[in-house]
């Protein structure tokens, strides 16, 4: 006795049902790809709206050559997280690149603190515009175990904003948070003039 698809019970079409879901499964596929396409649209725009906001924001400082030869009084090597709104970590300055998250370069001088990043323009916040320096669990983007990005206060221009970092090594970290608190709340023999 030879087993059929009719003596199993099973219709005799079933071969030719599973190639005629190749179209269905194709308009699914292009129905899912549209819709990915209108939210990259969507958040596209919003990015596009929100740089256009903060137009009036002023291009920070580029970093002196001066400073790039001079040795600093800390440095670590890690990730800049990105640049929010002070007191709104979900705030992301968009203009200027600096909301953009890259690995990079922390170098802390007496004129200020130099910012390096790969792939994105370094820039300094001069110690003038310093205001405070913490850490916290981080910003927009990253957010880490508790006291692992240190966040940096400063104004850019009018605006205030703060620059977090999060440096690979531990002890990297705090001679940062150390040098940091100096140069914004210099001591009495620092802040005489020579």
């Amino acid at each position: 006795m030879t087993l059929t698809l009719a003596t199993l019970g099973l219709p005799a079409t079933l071969g030719t049902t599973a190639a005629d879901m190749t179209g269905t499964y194709l308009n699914y596929l292009w129905m899912a790809l549209g819709i990915i396409a209108v939210l990259l649209g969507l958040l596209w725009l919003g990015w596009r709206g929100r740089k256009r906001r903060q137009g009036g924001l002023p291009v920070p400082d580029e970093v002196p050559a001066t400073l790039i030869e001079a040795q600093p009084r800390a440095a670590a090597e890690g990730m800049v997280i990105g640049t929010v709104k002070a007191g709104d970590y979900l705030d992301r300055i968009a203009v200027h690149g600096l909301g953009v998250r890259t690995n990079g370069r922390l170098e802390v001088h007496s004129q200020g603190v130099a910012v390096f990043r790969s792939g994105a323009p370094n820039y300094l916040i001069s110690a003038a515009a310093l205001e405070h320096v913490r850490t916290d669990r981080g910003v927009v983007g990253k957010f880490v175990e508790r006291d692992g990005a240190i966040i940096i206060g400063w104004r850019l221009g009018e605006e205030p904003v703060e620059t977090a970092f999060r440096a690979r090594h531990a002890e990297a970290h705090q001679e940062l948070l150390d040098e940091l608190t100096s140069v914004i709340r210099p001591s009495d023999e620092e802040s005489e003039p020579s």
